[in-house]
């Protein structure tokens, strides 16, 4: 009987998430026709097909996810082998996933995470939280950036090899540009102009129509901002850049997490009274799966401030 490789499975891994054979080449770099040869090679070594084909497309059969969930974790302990042996010389894919605002907040920190290994390069996977944590159960990451509320909502859901590295806590601010009302005769070196209630919701909000975080719809509570009673919400938009983009010409208020308050110079607003709104971040990573390098970024991650 033919022996298995490495190099076939990972072939295979990428064919069982992409929905066709040209677009695993694409994503391996590959002919179609050397995908279709190693898909080939590999249902001869395990004596079975492994896909039920549909046109282009590939559909797994029940062998095919058996061996998906066998291959997942050979192919990750080679990665870690290989990564450890050649230390900082290893050519490492970093691939960590999870929402965009979450990658925005961290991505300068991972990229200085990763400054010891030159031959390292760094894929940044915009997903929401839930999307983020499936694909590290998968391997098609090596860690997942998420916030507490995430992982509580999963119950006892969870690995026992999962490690989570806590990263601080991402507070929610009201933001307002300078040029905005609220920001008259408020000196230009100041951070933050304290308000009233009545007088924040004298003016018009930006806000996302679904959770910058779990992707979920909520509406006019998908900010988190408290007591939305008597909130004038004019513009809608779940890219951030765009609420920023309200924010910075004056047109309205957001809340917004502080990093990019501070990243924009935007004025914070302080309202009296008002609840406090923050999330925990966490990096999800599998202890069992690991390198060296991943449990040195987490390591250095821990440590940045942000």
């Amino acid at each position: 009987m033919m022996s298995m490789s490495l190099a076939d499975l990972r072939v295979f891994c990428s064919a069982a998430r992409q929905p066709t054979l040209g677009a695993a080449a694409l994503e391996l770099h590959v002919t179609p026709s050397a995908v279709s040869k190693a898909l080939r090679r590999l249902e001869g070594a395990v004596g079975a097909p492994l896909f039920d084909r549909a046109g282009k497309q590939l559909l797994l059969n029940d062998s095919g996810r058996l061996l998906l969930a066998r291959a997942r974790p050979l192919l990750a302990l080679a990665e870690q082998a290989r990564h450890d042996v050649m230390g900082a010389r290893g050519a490492i894919d970093a691939r960590i996933a999870g929402p965009a605002l979450l990658l925005w907040r961290h991505a300068a920190a991972l990229a200085s995470a990763l400054d010891a290994y030159p031959q390292a390069s760094l894929r940044l996977q915009p997903a929401f939280e839930d999307a983020a944590l499936a694909a590290l159960a998968r391997g098609d990451c090596h860690a997942a950036l998420v916030t507490q509320e995430a992982i509580a909502q999963r119950g006892g859901d969870w690995p026992a090899s999962w490690q989570c590295t806590a990263l601080g806590s991402m507070r929610m601010r009201l933001a307002a540009g300078r040029s905005h009302a609220l920001a008259h005769g408020v000196p230009a070196a100041a951070a933050c102009v304290p308000c009233s209630l009545d007088e924040v919701l004298r003016h018009v909000f930006a806000s996302p129509t679904h959770s910058l975080l779990c992707g979920e719809e909520r509406g006019r509570h998908a900010d988190g901002w408290h007591g939305t009673a008597g909130r004038t919400i004019r513009y809608w938009s779940d890219d951030v850049q765009l609420l920023l983009a309200y924010v910075q010409s004056g047109r309205a208020l957001a809340y917004l997490p502080d990093f990019a308050v501070r990243a924009h110079d935007l004025l914070g607003v302080e309202v009296a009274d008002a609840v406090d709104c923050s999330e925990q971040v966490l990096l999800v990573w599998d202890g069992a799966l690991a390198g060296q390098w991943l449990r040195a970024v987490a390591e250095q991650l821990l440590i940045a401030p942000i």
